[in-house]
């Protein structure tokens, strides 16, 4: 598919405009950033892994029935997905006590949580993306008190199914990080599931070992990033033990200059 407009740029994708109204074109960077893109830097390869996990989940989550943005994936690096309008709030499900949550409560890390925890996010580089409450939500009209409910109904539905789809696969889901957007009909609008899903924006911990296989490996200078991503498109079927051909065939690409 020929590039087109670019409507906008994050720090792990670029969005396109898409090939029929109402579509946009989602490409997947090998671009990492951690602590609000104060450690910036490229994880080869990263991009092709997560686009072929995003579409594993997505496809997944939309066959019980969730609602996302998510229509077909293009090519090794690229997805067609449903334009929809952003809302400014990072969802943080969290199963495990890990990152932020060991810092500010003082919970040692790997403890289980007596119950799943929603948290909200104010989505702003700027600010460094604040926790916020129902109450920020309401009074600044990020969303309404409908659509946080079906957030929030959303979030707890793929927490299960994931937790469920990765401990078949010997992971611990940590905890993970949704976006939703509105879908417009008219002057009506639904809330759907956006961005991605990948190791990018979930923790994902061995359920032997401990080891992390996610971006963390990247936050924390612990080196095999590619190798932690490919573990989890192996295990999810994706890429088969020992093959590397997604990779292999991305380097050809390279080469080729396309």
């Amino acid at each position: 598919m020929s590039r087109r407009r670019q409507i906008y740029e994050g720090k792990a994708k670029i969005l396109y405009e898409g090939p029929e109204p109402g579509t946009l074109i989602q490409y997947f960077k090998d671009d990492a950033t951690a602590f609000n893109a104060q450690k910036k830097g490229t994880i080869s390869g990263k991009g092709v892994l997560n686009n072929r996990i995003s579409e594993h989940v997505f496809t997944l989550l939309g066959n019980i029935g969730v609602p996302t943005h998510f229509i077909r994936r293009l090519n090794m690096r690229e997805q067609l997905i449903r334009q929809v309008e952003i809302i400014p709030i990072e969802v943080v499900v969290r199963n495990v006590a890990a990152g932020s949550l060991t810092k500010r409560l003082g919970i040692e890390e790997g403890t289980q949580l007596p119950r799943t925890i929603i948290e909200y996010y104010y989505k702003d580089d700027a600010l460094g993306d604040p926790m916020i409450a129902d109450e920020h939500i309401a009074c600044f009209g990020w969303a309404s008190q409908e659509e946080m409910h079906d957030i929030a109904d959303m979030a707890i539905r793929v927490n299960d199914f994931m937790c469920g789809l990765f401990a078949g696969i010997g992971i611990r889901l940590v905890d993970f990080k949704l976006e939703f957007g509105r879908l417009w009909d008219n002057d009506f609008s639904r809330v759907i599931l956006a961005d991605e899903i990948s190791p990018d924006g979930c923790r994902l911990w061995d359920m032997v070992s401990g080891e992390k296989l996610d971006k963390d490996r990247f936050r924390l200078d612990l080196g095999g990033e590619v190798e932690a991503y490919q573990e989890i498109a192996r295990r999810l079927g994706l890429l088969p033990e020992g093959d590397t051909t997604i990779l292999d065939l991305e380097k050809h690409r390279k080469r080729r200059g396309k």
